[in-house]
């Protein structure tokens, strides 16, 4: 695949549950109604993924049904991180087999290594497969965040690509498309600043609200790609509060909330994520209404 397969949106998927664990039927449900709203691809298994909580069993088989269902028409982009390079390893050499067009790779979280500790990490893990690799730099969750030095290091290995920058910081496009050269691919991690993303630079977003309005987001980083930005602010400022109200509460449960309410799937999540509180609903449900994806 090229660089401008990876431009646009790609929903980071929710992984639905039901009694028996992984509930297969509305996950594919989900994929189809994602593609059908137009999104640009699909990153299983990533934190909206729960994905620390699946066994290594049910990750792979989220990955492998992601792959199934999508049949080719989207870009599937495999979370397959993990804090051990060595189980890292096993994960990314699962997505290549299962058919995954690229593999996500959160920075190691807890043991908050080194630059070189994660370059090296990054190094072993683009040896051990021919796949595309993203890094994904979240210092809010994992307490440690890549420099844009060490992330230029890691631009000259061929088959690592782009990064998911959940930092927020929208000054990292321009300094990484200079550090990094043109190549590099930038997708946010962050709705609420995708679109000043793209604005700097940027080539699209891992979305979190895509799972609830595909089509808007879609249509919003469209829009922000090809510099319209007065359609690309009239659609953020129809989304502007879905994509805080999906963060009220641990994500995904907020998210769980709004396909639960959509018949898509069970609002069911896995401890230590406990279901979306209650107090929260009407003040998610009116920014549903907002998005113009009422359930």
């Amino acid at each position: 695949m090229t660089a401008k397969s990876f431009e646009g949106v790609f929903t980071a998927l929710v992984t639905p549950f039901s009694d028996a664990g992984f509930d297969e039927a509305a996950f594919a449900r989900l994929v189809e109604r994602q593609i059908a709203g137009g999104v640009h691809g699909l990153v299983p298994v990533g934190t909206t993924g729960e994905t620390s909580t699946l066994t290594h069993v049910e990750h792979k088989r989220v990955i492998s049904l992601c792959v199934e269902v999508t049949k080719g028409r989207v870009p599937v982009i495999a979370g397959a991180g993990s804090n051990s390079t060595a189980e890292a390893v096993e994960l990314v050499r699962h997505a290549e087999e299962a058919g995954a067009d690229a593999v996500l790779v959160v920075t190691p979280y807890y043991n908050r290594p080194s630059q070189e500790g994660l370059f090296r990490h990054y190094e072993a893990l683009a040896r051990a497969t021919a796949l595309p690799v993203f890094v994904y730099n979240v210092p809010s969750r994992t307490s440690i965040d890549i420099s844009n030095a060490t992330l230029a290091r890691l631009a000259k290995i061929p088959n690592i690509v782009g990064i998911k920058d959940a930092t927020g910081d929208l000054s990292r496009p321009s300094v990484q498309r200079l550090e990094c050269g043109e190549g590099w691919i930038m997708l946010s991690g962050d709705d609420n600043s995708a679109l000043g993303y793209v604005a700097h630079g940027g080539h699209g977003c891992i979305s979190v609200t895509s799972n609830i309005a595909p089509a808007a987001c879609a249509q919003l980083i469209t829009a922000s790609l090809k510099g319209d930005f007065v359609e690309a602010r009239r659609l953020q400022d129809r989304l502007i509060r879905l994509h805080k109200a999906l963060f009220v509460d641990a994500s995904p449960s907020p998210t769980k909330f709004v396909l639960a309410r959509m018949g898509l799937c069970r609002e069911d999540t896995r401890l230590p994520i406990a279901p979306c509180d209650p107090s929260h609903h009407a003040e998610i449900l009116a920014a549903v209404e907002l998005a113009g994806a009422c359930p």
